[in-house]
């Protein structure tokens, strides 16, 4: 089978490798549709761990599985979660799932953008989610992003009463406009350097779009009645939007965190700021079960419209041009990989 190894955003080698085995507890996943993740072109995160097959957004049909698998059948269309929790430990009672030690260890192999993975037992038991009918294996791809978000904005407690900045109008910025759009907030505002990516923002749903080229906060309070919003969601790692960021959520609000800049970068804190003003600040990494249990559903029903994020599909042989795509962020959006495409 064909695999696309990692070694940096530039150096993406195919690569022919033997189709795994799988043992008895175990599902060997033909792989449809894999997305890129806006994290896949990380290189800090990245490159420690490099070479790899990356590639977490996987859907597929179950080509083969174990003599102990009962849960699923060969022809099952699904989706597979590369990290699963225990649901057991102390940090998984507490609704911290992604804190879980097992979470952090746990992957099927080799990876998404490889036309087969092996599915663990761990995974099998409590990471593969069926494609309802009338989902399309890449409509399948968007459970686990928008997860990500269901869950940030969960923890960022959004609501019908909020006013909310998005800044970065990328994949997961959309997916967080429509999300919220969902969620009935009252007024969202999504900013941006690029152009393309505000047309894109008021195509799904934000009512106002500000260049964030220009004074954001100023810009906000002329369409925000003279105040700065309930809620801001960064979805960049632009160091400069993290400070921006604050000037811009209202007295009592909250800022979500839901992308940050590398682990080299050195944010000042105004401490005095945030404890007069009672601004909450929320991380949100990754998904809980509960999370992408709410995502199928809202993807099932057709609740967000992600079908006219994907720009581009591309075959493995092509993963190397998904990733420049991406990693420019000029004309694309979400660009899908499909391994087994002839």
């Amino acid at each position: 089978m064909l695999v696309a190894v990692y070694h940096n955003n530039r150096d993406i080698r195919i690569k022919d490798v033997p189709k795994p085995d799988i043992g008895p507890d175990e599902i060997l996943l033909k792989v449809m549709a894999s997305g890129i993740c806006g994290t896949d072109v990380v290189e800090w995160y990245r490159l420690p761990k490099a070479p790899r097959v990356l590639g977490h957004e996987a859907t597929g049909i179950i080509e083969k599985i174990g003599k102990n698998v009962t849960k699923y059948k060969v022809g099952d269309r699904v989706f597979v979660s590369h990290h699963v929790s225990c649901n057991n430990c102390h940090y998984c009672r507490k609704d911290s799932h992604t804190a879980c030690e097992t979470l952090h260890t746990t992957n099927y192999y080799p990876g998404g953008f490889s036309q087969y993975i092996r599915v663990p037992k761990i995974n099998v038991e409590t990471g593969v989610y069926k494609l309802s009918p009338n989902m399309s294996y890449e409509e399948g791809t968007f459970i686990e992003p928008l997860a990500c978000a269901v869950r940030g904005q969960r923890l960022a407690n959004i609501s019908k009463d909020d006013a909310i900045l998005i800044i970065g109008s990328g994949m997961a910025g959309i997916l967080h406009i429509q999300l919220a759009k969902l969620k009935g907030a009252k007024k969202i505002v999504a900013a941006d350097i690029n152009p393309n990516r505000l047309k894109l923002a008021e195509k799904f749903g934000a009512d106002h779009v500000i260049d964030a080229k220009d004074d954001l906060p100023q810009e906000l309070k002329k369409i925000n009645n003279g105040k700065a919003v309930d809620k801001v969601i960064v979805c960049t790692d632009a160091e400069k939007a993290a400070l921006t960021a604050l000037e811009c959520v209202d007295r009592g609000g909250t800022i979500l965190f839901f992308a940050v800049p590398a682990p080299t970068t050195k944010i000042p804190i105004p401490i005095t700021q945030f404890w007069r003003n009672e601004t909450t600040i929320r991380t949100s990494y990754g998904a809980a079960p509960r999370d992408l249990k709410e995502a199928l559903q809202i993807l099932a029903q057709k609740q967000i419209n992600v079908v006219d994020m994907i720009t581009h599909r591309l075959s493995i042989k092509e993963v190397a041009e998904g990733f420049r795509l991406v990693a420019e962020a000029g004309k694309s959006l979400k660009v899908i990989i499909e391994p087994n495409r002839i």
